[in-house]
């Protein structure tokens, strides 16, 4: 039996990782948390920039790839991503097709983004009004804004992920 997806896609710095930290206690406890940011985290991808630039589209490909194999394997997975491009949003409706996958769409104030990207010091300023197009590539099943209060979002997702009518 194919495992479930819930996948948070949204701008850098809209707190799909502070979102995701809070919303996986609050699931069954199969789920596991993957994001392509653990493996790039971890020094998966090449150490040089150059290399690691030629490589980032390999990269991505390969992360969406496993996210249909991990679920085929019978993992529940909460996911965490930035859709970059149409193409992106395309082959994974393709690789995902099928399979129970829950789309939330992970929003912030521009300006509450810019204050994060300030605070963190490792982003650069308006990478996050960048990533904006991510929503534009995606249709949701449920759309949050990280500005309301935690405990409001993760019961929300949780409410609407377990009212969701199954694929």
């Amino acid at each position: 039996m194919n495992g479930r997806i819930i996948l948070l896609n949204g701008t850098s710095s809209a707190g799909k990782t502070t979102l995701a930290r809070a919303l996986r206690p609050k699931l069954p406890i199969t789920f596991c948390y993957y994001a392509s940011d653990q493996l790039a985290d971890e020094e998966f991808r090449p150490l040089e920039p150059v290399a690691r630039a030629a490589g980032r589209e390999m990269f991505f490909d390969g992360f969406h790839r496993s996210i249909p194999a991990m679920a085929a394997a019978g993992l529940d997975l909460l996911v965490e991503h930035i859709v970059e491009e149409q193409h992106w949003a395309d082959d994974l409706a393709a690789l995902l097709a099928g399979l129970d996958v829950f789309w939330v769409g992970v929003h912030a104030p521009a300006d509450v983004m810019t204050a994060r990207e300030v605070a963190r010091g490792n982003r650069m300023v308006g990478e996050a009004a960048h990533h904006l197009k991510t929503h534009s590539f995606c249709h949701y099943d449920l759309e949050v804004d990280t500005a309301h209060p935690l405990d409001d979002i993760t019961s929300l997702i949780v409410t609407a992920w377990n009212e969701r009518t199954r694929r």
